[in-house]
C-alpha cells in the first residue's frame, strides 16, 4: 500500500483509537463467553472501593457515601476516587467492578445525565475477538452480490475480493469496544494476550452508548442505507467520541486514570484502508457536529438531536445545514432489457431495514476519491493531500478531526440512489449497475463528472472513441465498461461487463459515434 510518508503515520496514530461501536460488529446471536485466560468480566453487582488519595484538592472532598444515587457516584465510587488496584497483571473480577463504577461516575459528570442501571463489561483479546465476533453472519448470495456491487461503485473493492470479507478483516484489526442494545452489554477488545483494561477511554466511549441506551432507546434506530447510517452515527459516536475527548482532558489534568503498557496481540489482518475511510466517518466529523449544537445550547440541545437525528452525512459535514438542507429522495427506474434483473438483497435480520437500492451519500464519495492517495497502484492520486488531510503548517495532523470529507469534488451532492443488476448469462460473480447522483447545481454536477472521468482514468479507464462520456477500463479488479451521462444537476452512472451490456442495463445509454 502506497502511502504519504509522515503525514500517512501521523494519520494513522490520530485514528488508531477511532474504533469503537455501540451497534457492535457480532453476528447476531452470538454472546461474548470468559474462557479461561481468554476474558475478564465486570458483573452488575456493586463493589467497595478502596479508601481515597489525597492528591490535590481531592483531599478536601467528602468521599461518604450519599443517601441516595447521584451524578458522579456510582455503586460506591465517586468520580475523583483514586483505586488501590493492580493493572498490570490483569483486572480481576472485584477490580474490573469498582473501574467500571468509577468510569460510569466519569461519564455522568462530563455528559451531565445519570445512570439508571449498571452494565456488564467484558474484556477479551483480540484472539477472541477476531473468532467471536469478527466473522461474517450467514448472508444470502443476493446480500452478497449487492453489497460486492456497492464497494465496487466506490473503486474500494474489486470483482476479485469479497466486499463481506474485507469488512470483517477490518473489523477484526482495529474494533476496540463496542455496546451491544440487544444484549445490554459491553465488550472491550485488549491488545494483549491476557486481557486487561489497559485505558479507561475506550470504555468511557462505550458507557456512553449505554447511557444513550438507557435513555433513548438505540435499538429504535434503524438506518436502511450507508449515507442514513451515517448520519445517524454521525450523532450516536460523535457525542461518545466528544465525551470521551473531555474525559481524556480531566485524565490528562485531574483525574487519576488507568494507564498500563500491554504486549500487543500479533494476530495478522490487513487494513484495507479506504474501507477505514468510509467507516471511520461517524468518528471524525460526529464530534464537530455535536459540538456545534452543544455550544447552541448545551447537553439539551443534544438531547434534542435524538429526536430528529441527522438525515445524511452531509448534514453531519455541514452542521449548519442540518434541519435545512434534506437530501434529495433521488428518482431512478429500472429500464434493463434481455435477461438483465434487480439485485433485491433479503434484510438480514428480522425487523431490520433493507432497501433494494443503495444511497451512499458524501462521505462515502469522499473517501472514494480520497482513496487513490493509497491505493498500491501507485498513480498519482485523484485528489490533494492537503485536501484531504487536516494538517498545520508543519504538516501534523489535527487529532480532533484528521480528515476532510468537505472535498470540492463532493461538496454539492444532495442525493443518490444505486441499482444493483445481474444476469445469468454475463457470467460467474458479473453484476452491473445504474448509479443517480444528484447536485445543488449544474455546475457542481459538472464537476463531480470531470473529477469521476479522473478516477477512471486512476484505474487505468480509456476514452472509448476520444468520447468523454464511454471508457472501459481493460484489466485490474474494476474491469469493465463505463458510461457517464450529465442531464443539468444530475450525473448518472452505468457501468457493466461490455459495451453492449451497458445497454441492455440502461435504456438510456447513447453508443459512441
Amino acid at each position: 500500500m502506497r502511502t504519504l510518508p509522515a503525514v500517512a503515520v501521523a494519520l494513522a496514530l490520530v485514528l488508531a483509537g477511532c474504533s469503537a461501536g455501540y451497534q457492535g460488529t457480532a453476528a447476531p446471536g452470538t454472546t461474548p463467553q470468559p474462557a479461561g485466560t481468554d476474558a475478564a468480566t465486570a458483573t452488575p453487582e456493586p463493589s467497595t472501593p478502596t479508601s481515597p488519595g489525597t492528591e490535590g484538592s481531592v483531599s478536601s472532598f467528602d468521599f461518604a457515601d450519599p443517601p441516595e444515587d447521584r451524578r458522579g457516584w456510582e455503586d460506591g465510587v465517586w468520580y475523583n476516587e483514586s483505586l488501590a488496584i493492580s493493572p498490570e497483571d490483569g483486572l480481576n473480577g472485584t477490580e474490573l467492578n469498582a473501574t467500571v463504577a468509577r468510569s460510569m461516575a466519569r461519564v455522568e459528570v462530563v455528559r451531565e445525565a445519570e445512570f439508571t442501571e449498571r452494565v456488564p463489561v467484558t474484556v477479551i483479546n483480540r484472539t477472541t475477538y477476531r473468532r467471536e465476533f469478527a466473522g461474517g453472519n450467514d448472508y444470502t448470495e443476493t446480500f452478497r452480490a449487492f453489497d460486492n456491487a456497492k464497494f465496487e461503485a466506490l473503486f474500494l473493492i474489486g470483482e476479485d475480493r469479497d466486499a463481506l470479507a474485507v469488512q470483517n478483516d477490518n473489523r477484526g484489526s482495529n474494533v476496540l469496544g463496542f455496546y451491544s442494545p440487544a444484549r445490554d452489554e459491553i465488550v472491550v477488545v485488549s491488545e494483549s494476550q491476557t486481557p486487561t483494561l489497559s485505558t479507561e477511554f475506550t470504555l468511557a466511549h462505550e458507557l456512553v452508548h449505554a447511557l444513550q441506551d438507557q435513555h433513548y432507546n438505540l435499538s429504535t434506530y434503524r438506518a436502511g442505507t450507508r449515507d442514513a447510517a451515517n448520519g445517524q452515527s454521525g450523532l450516536i459516536e460523535g457525542e461518545a467520541s466528544l465525551v470521551e475527548d473531555r474525559y481524556r482532558g480531566q485524565c490528562a489534568a485531574a483525574w487519576d486514570c488507568l494507564n498500563v503498557s500491554t504486549t500487543t496481540n500479533s494476530t495478522g489482518g490487513d487494513l484495507h484502508i479506504g474501507v477505514y475511510f468510509v467507516n471511520i466517518f461517524p468518528y471524525t466529523d460526529g464530534p464537530g457536529f455535536v459540538a456545534s449544537q452543544y455550544r447552541q445550547g448545551g447537553w439539551a440541545a443534544v438531547d434534542g438531536l435524538y429526536a430528529d437525528v441527522p438525515a445524511s452525512a452531509e448534514q453531519v459535514i455541514y452542521p449548519e445545514r442540518y434541519g435545512e438542507d434534506p437530501p434529495t429522495n433521488v428518482s431512478l427506474a429500472d429500464t434493463t432489457s434481455g435477461d438483465w434483473e434487480r439485485v433485491r438483497p433479503e434484510p438480514t435480520r428480522p425487523g431490520s431495514l433493507r432497501p433494494a437500492y443503495a444511497t451512499l451519500g458524501q462521505s462515502a464519495l469522499s473517501a472514494m476519491f480520497a482513496y487513490t492517495l493509497y491505493d498500491e497502484y501507485n498513480r498519482s492520486g485523484v485528489v490533494e493531500p492537503r485536501e484531504w488531510l487536516n494538517v498545520d503548517a508543519d504538516g501534523d495532523v489535527n487529532a480532533s478531526d484528521p480528515l476532510n470529507y468537505d472535498l470540492s469534488v463532493t461538496n454539492g451532492w444532495d442525493g443518490d440512489r444505486l441499482h444493483v443488476y445481474t444476469s445469468p448469462g454475463a457470467g460467474t460473480n458479473e453484476t452491473a449497475y445504474v448509479w443517480r447522483l444528484a447536485w445543488d447545481s449544474p455546475a457542481e454536477a459538472e464537476e463531480f463528472a470531470a473529477g469521476y472521468r479522473r478516477l477512471l482514468a486512476h484505474w487505468g479507464g480509456e476514452r472509448v472513441s476520444g468520447s468523454p462520456d464511454h471508457w472501459r477500463i481493460d484489466s485490474g479488479p474494476f474491469a469493465d465498461s463505463f458510461y457517464l451521462e450529465v442531464d443539468g444537476d444530475t450525473v448518472s452512472i452505468v457501468n457493466a461487463p461490455s459495451r453492449e451490456a451497458l445497454g441492455e442495463v440502461y435504456a438510456g445509454y447513447t453508443p459512441p459515434s
